[in-house]
């Protein structure tokens, strides 16, 4: 039986070149109505654990979310997979370095507006009603969303745990004795507790990975930062 993976696939193959056959009849047959571009792997992990910790299924509610390899990359989704394409109802996540990335891609498909972009610091909008239908030929703009974390996903859980309780978090893991090398290299002094939790999660392959699933499944749900809440009610 098909799956919200094989569509991901499709949508993959497709933007990379491929036919587009396999992703228009896996959205019908799903069926699929929404989908979330993420920049990587992690965010895509922390999302789903997040929505889990709700109580939420996204691809049992036709949401498939994506990991687009790159900020830089929107714009080929979008336009795949917003109104020319399959008509999906589109939103997403990004850095706050990565927002004009996503607003000029995600416009030019002509799948938001600009100015739906919601910073960190502000409490995000009230969620459209979920009315848009799927395969919608044109879903309104109104409705599409960008939501974006101060500096980065990992950055934005870190805060919401707190240092202490993501360091314990490390050591349950089995990682203490590689933060505490990392900590004494010359250039992470100078540096706060935060950001240098932030960095040493990227210095190994598939840490960023690991522990995007990790901290989002240790949060309150009651704590989550307004970006991840904001992108999770909207859908």
């Amino acid at each position: 039986m098909a799956d919200m993976g094989a569509f991901r696939e499709a949508v993959i193959a497709w933007v990379a070149g491929g036919p587009g056959d396999r992703a228009r009849e896996l959205a019908t047959r799903l069926p699929v109505r929404a989908a979330v571009l993420l920049e990587g792997p992690s965010d895509v992990a922390a999302v789903g654990a997040l929505a889990a910790s709700r109580g939420r299924n996204l691809a049992a509610e036709g949401v498939c979310v994506l990991s687009m390899g790159g900020a830089m990359s929107v714009g080929r989704f979008a336009r795949l997979l917003g109104p020319s394409g399959l008509g999906l109802r589109l939103t997403g996540l990004c850095d706050e370095a990565e927002r004009g990335y996503y607003a000029r891609g995600l416009e030019r498909a002509n799948a938001a507006q600009p100015s739906a972009a919601q910073p960190s610091a502000a409490q995000p909008n009230a969620a459209q009603p979920n009315a848009a239908q799927p395969h919608a030929a044109h879903p309104d703009p109104a409705q599409q969303r960008i939501f974006v974390c101060a500096v980065d996903l990992e950055d934005e859980l870190i805060r919401a745990l707190g240092v202490t309780r993501v360091e314990e978090l490390v050591r349950a893991e089995g990682d203490l004795r590689a933060l505490q090398t990392f900590l004494r290299q010359p250039a992470q002094r100078g540096r706060s507790s935060q950001q240098q939790l932030r960095r040493f999660l990227g210095t190994k392959k598939g840490r960023k990975i690991h522990y995007g699933r990790v901290l989002a499944e240790a949060l309150d749900p009651a704590r989550m930062p307004a970006p991840l809440d904001g992108l999770l009610t909207s859908l």
